[in-house]
């Protein structure tokens, strides 16, 4: 397959953005720009020996994610980690624990966003092999056998991982939010 230019353009547009959005998910918005960056190079690199077993997408995506395990596998983000204060501490999830009070309707867009990031930090403090599946079904909306593609593992274990992570998920919610919160 010879790749143009241009054919590479329009696979960077069309995914850009979604890479982007599920690496930051995973690691951080502090590291997603640069590991995008990253992961669009190798595809430019590695796009004429795509042979079609999977779909574009999948292939992307699989990219992201050996990208993504690399980087959270470094020892220089594994000690950024620890001075972050979205590790998987107890305190971690208490400060950044979603108890919000009685609002004006006015309000309610600001009290979305912050229930949204509420969430993402709860998803941040699931162990990587929970979070990675549960980002990709619940937040990039990807179906079952797409992310068993995407991590490599079979359509069992990504359902166990799945479940395991939405119950741990649901675990730190109900401890750390109000009920009308996280239904």
């Amino acid at each position: 397959m010879n790749v143009s230019e241009m054919e590479f353009q329009q696979i960077y547009t069309d995914f850009r953005a979604r890479i982007f959005r599920y690496l930051a998910r995973l690691i951080g918005e502090h590291d997603a720009e640069d590991l995008t960056q990253e992961v669009f190079v190798k595809v430019n690199r590695a796009l004429e020996t795509f042979r079609g077993d999977s779909e574009l997408s999948t292939w992307i995506y699989r990219i992201a994610t050996n990208e993504a395990i690399d980087k959270l596998r470094s020892s220089a983000f594994q000690q950024e980690s620890h001075e972050d204060p979205l590790d998987d501490s107890d305190e971690a999830i208490t400060t950044n624990s979603c108890m919000f009070e009685d609002v004006h309707p006015l309000d309610q867009q600001v009290m979305r966003k912050e229930r949204y990031e509420c969430f993402g930090n709860f998803v941040k403090s699931l162990p990587t092999n929970y979070r990675m599946v549960v980002v990709l079904s619940e937040l990039e909306e990807l179906p079952n056998k797409v992310i068993a593609d995407i991590l490599g593992l079979s359509l069992d274990s990504v359902k166990m991982r799945l479940h395991r992570g939405r119950a741990l998920l649901l675990q730190q919610l109900k401890a750390h939010c109000k009920a009308e919160d996280w239904l």
